[in-house]
């Protein structure tokens, strides 16, 4: 399964111009507001209809202008996820669940959704979270094809979205389906995204694996100087004294003790601010990981700050310093140096299994 498409579109001022595909797993549409994100989600969902370009899902045509083809929405094979659960008000969860869908209910999907004792409730007694939680069993009851996820979590506290992340990340694990997933969190996207595709004035200007995107420093005007960073992939090997031990591509690493059990993977976020640069091995020092890297670019920022890029083996990190320690420490591309990261810089709400 798998998406691809070509539009362009213009409202009024406006033009929208893209191409993109994605497999099976999380592709993340990201960008300022007004870059075109939701633009491309309703063109997909077929809630609006392109000026000109193509939409194939699984294969198959469901837009082309050339042909003169345009498939209805329901029958497009695509669940849809809205910022709000938009729930009818008068029908009870399971009513809502079968609305306009031949499919029957899914019990294990329920379970694994924590809504299997919700079928009986109507909405207005349902709290936020348990409510977008229904509204997700209704898109994937709906999806065939693709999922469309529209800022799902943006209307939640963070107590609801904490408590919905996790059964994102079985979504994920679980699903072949692809989804196109909106938002404008950082830590949405670096917990979820498997592909990301950042957007501005209606074009791509930057797309690849959340691991190569979140560490270009190109992309730092789009994730903010406090968000950018790295994302990693590990197992963890072992859980003790509070802490875990992961085996990562660039190394053993040691973070707060995870809930998850050794063999488990996970995937850990290194903010470039946390990481520190020495040129020698540091001594008694408390930081628990050292790592040698070498400097491939140096890329200076608008203010005081430059964005380092490292390599650790063969895995790219990102570390953000002012451009007068670069020049006090005299570092340049190529030269090998190390990287300091406390366990405690590693947020527990970083990291996903």
């Amino acid at each position: 399964m798998g998406f691809d498409l070509t539009l362009t579109h213009s409202f009024g001022s406006f033009d929208l111009d893209i191409s993109l595909s994605g497999a099976a797993g999380v592709t993340v549409l990201f960008g300022p507001s007004g870059a075109g994100k939701t633009t491309v989600i309703r063109a997909m969902a077929g809630l609006l209809t392109p000026n000109q370009g193509h939409i194939k899902l699984a294969g198959q045509d469901v837009f082309c202008s050339q042909k003169k083809i345009n498939i209805p929405t329901h029958k497009r094979g695509i669940g849809y996820v809205f910022q709000d659960a938009r729930l009818l008000p008068h029908k009870s969860v399971a009513q809502n669940l079968t609305f306009n869908c031949s499919a029957p209910i899914d019990h294990d999907l329920m379970e694994r959704l924590g809504i299997a004792h919700l079928l009986a409730r109507r909405p207005h007694r349902l709290s936020g979270g348990e409510a977008q939680r229904v509204a997700f069993a209704r898109a994937l009851m709906h999806a065939r094809h693709m999922l469309l996820l529209d800022e799902p979590l943006a209307a939640l506290d963070a107590p609801r979205k904490a408590a919905i992340l996790p059964y994102l990340d079985q979504l994920k694990s679980k699903s072949a389906l692809p989804m196109l997933y909106v938002t404008h969190s950082v830590e949405e996207l670096a917990r979820l995204a498997d592909q990301v595709i950042i957007l501005d004035q209606g074009r791509v200007v930057q797309a690849g694996s959340v691991f190569d995107v979140l560490s270009e420093p190109s992309c730092i005007p789009y994730l903010g100087v406090h968000e950018a960073g790295s994302v990693l992939a590990g197992t963890i090997m072992q859980h003790g004294n509070g802490l875990s031990q992961l085996d990562t591509a660039i190394g053993p690493l040691e973070v707060p003790q995870l809930s998850g059990l050794p063999g488990e993977p996970v995937r850990i976020r290194l903010l470039a601010r946390d990481i520190i640069l020495a040129k020698q091995r540091p001594k008694e020092i408390s930081a628990r990981n050292i790592l040698p890297v070498t400097i491939e670019h140096i890329a200076p920022g608008r203010g005081p700050g430059a964005a380092v890029t490292l390599r650790a083996r063969d895995t790219k990190l990102l570390a953000r310093i002012t451009q007068r320690s670069r020049v006090e420490l005299g570092l340049e591309p190529g030269l090998q140096i190390f990287a300091i990261l406390k366990a405690t810089s590693v947020s527990r709400g970083s990291v996903s299994y």
